[in-house]
């Protein structure tokens, strides 16, 4: 029997979950206590996942956008998107669709703009059609994942995935987080004409940015180790430190090919401006006028793609932060699967409407739950600090890449430890597993990765004479990741 008002029973004073009678408004509204958290853990959780992707308040507005067409993403008709605007609405969407998560699916997963979907509008749609077009494309690929989620198809098809290849793709996440990590923070690079990649410059370390990297890494990889609470936040905050001192004292300054020991994405520098007024005004620019413009299958095929990458990217990055965190249970499913679902579906929409680009779940959701995050109020807390950051966007650059590549690192490592929920005894599945895994990081692509899973596995079901254990969904969804994968001559055909 517990006592009212006392100290011990006060989760906020205690990191120890709170039991008894004393539960306030907030530990019922997103069940802390229930599932064994405290708000204290829920805010550093929130923190955490803030500052390991708060890199996408500046790096969205570099892919999409720029300071003049010259130096930006020009559409078929030759407009393009400002950087201030579009770092605006990038908080903004974020803010919004991450509060919202939390408190309609009462998960720690935030949402932002996606960067597959972002690169493929910058790349390969704009040239055909205009940004507020391209948008429009990106609204209805929204539109189209709210329906199915609504109406419970997607979660049929989320329930049609063994289990197997739910926990290949949280493994196969984990190595891709990591990768993300070595390749940002140029732990790990590209060659010129040797292998793929190799080790930082020619096979060393060569640039005090990796250094710092490498000391993030090793210091949260303690931290973890060694249970300390907050071990994340700590590492990220004193690597930062590190790296703002290395910075002043040395001049690194950006990275580039004339300076490839500099800093990538953002210096370290404390900013000489903290407060900017955010410009807005690209919020409702989008057009559903692509149809006309390059006809309606050419269209559809976009759409398509953006379906497939956005739909199975995020049932993807959210079964693998679900296990993560201990919420999902043998079968992959977790708690307010549906609404979790129907709101990712919404960021989509709302990513087109704010000319952001579609946002979804972000795998670096990961380094929040590695910290301990249970409940929605972590993802409330994130959302409250891009919201934030639409004002802050100078101070959101002190963090750099580096440092917080470090975390996805241990994050990743994290989630390595469901392989050992898969036996590989039975080699038809140990070949679906090993494709889903080691085709994410490779092709830096999510939805590649449960694609060619999906695929291996039926066919060698159907080859094995077991074609009972696939469910009618799983060939239906395989067909049409094998259309998604040769989209490209269809395209081509369709173009023709």
């Amino acid at each position: 029997m517990t006592i009212l008002g006392t100290r011990r029973d006060t989760a906020e004073n205690d990191d120890t979950p709170t039991t008894g009678t004393r539960r306030g408004a907030l530990d019922r509204l997103f069940k802390i206590t229930e599932r064994g958290s405290t708000p204290g853990r829920e805010v550093r959780g929130g923190l955490v996942t803030f500052f390991a992707m708060a890199y996408i308040v500046i790096l969205n507005p570099l892919i999409l956008g720029g300071t003049s067409a010259e130096n930006a993403p020009t559409d078929v008709a030759g407009g393009w998107l400002a950087t201030a605007q579009v770092g605006a609405v990038t908080g903004l969407a974020a803010g919004v669709m991450t509060i919202l998560f939390g408190l309609v699916a009462n998960l720690p997963f935030a949402l932002a703009a996606g960067l597959g979907i972002n690169s493929f509008l910058a790349v390969a749609v704009v040239g055909d059609v205009t940004w507020p077009e391209a948008m429009g494309l990106v609204l209805i690929n929204g539109v189209l994942i709210v329906v199915l989620a609504v109406t419970g198809a997607r979660s049929a098809i989320f329930n049609a995935v063994p289990r197997q290849l739910k926990a290949a793709i949280t493994v196969g996440i984990g190595l891709f987080i990591a990768f993300i990590g070595f390749v940002d923070a140029g732990f790990v690079t590209a060659t010129d004409g040797g292998p793929p990649v190799q080790l930082g410059d020619a096979g060393s370390i060569s640039s005090v940015p990796t250094l710092v990297f490498v000391l993030g890494l090793v210091t949260m990889g303690v931290l973890v180790a060694r249970k300390v609470k907050g071990g994340l936040l700590i590492g990220l905050v004193a690597t930062t430190v590190v790296a703002i001192v290395a910075e002043a004292v040395l001049r690194l300054g950006p990275a580039g090919e004339e300076n490839p020991g500099g800093w990538h994405l953002s210096v370290p520098a404390l900013p000489d401006q903290l407060v900017s007024v955010p410009d807005l005004s690209l919020l409702g620019q989008f057009s559903l006028g692509a149809f006309d413009r390059i006809g309606a299958l050419a269209a559809t095929m976009l759409v398509f793609t953006l379906f497939f990458t956005n739909f199975f990217d995020a049932m993807g990055t959210m079964t693998g932060l679900a296990k993560q965190g201990g919420l999902a249970d043998a079968d992959g499913n977790f708690p307010r699967i549906k609404s979790a679902l129907v709101v990712e579906g919404v960021g989509a929409v709302v990513g087109g409407g704010t000319s952001s680009s579609s946002n979804t779940v972000f795998v670096d959701s990961a380094a929040g739950v590695g910290e301990g995050a249970r409940t929605g109020l972590a993802s409330v807390v994130t959302g409250g600090l891009f919201l934030v950051a639409m004002f802050l966007t100078p101070l959101t650059a002190v963090v750099p890449i580096e440092v917080a590549s470090g975390a996805l690192v241990v994050v990743g490592a994290m989630m390595m430890r469901e392989i050992k929920e898969i036996d590989l005894g039975d080699f038809s599945v140990a070949l679906p597993v090993f494709l889903t895994v080691v085709t994410m990081p490779l092709t830096y692509s999510i939805a590649n990765g449960i694609g060619i899973g999906f695929i291996t596995w039926v066919l060698l079901r159907f080859a094995c004479g077991r074609v009972r254990d696939v469910h009618p969904l799983l060939w239906v969804v395989a067909a049409g990741f094998l259309v998604y994968f040769v989209r490209g001559p269809l395209s081509a055909a369709i173009g023709a």
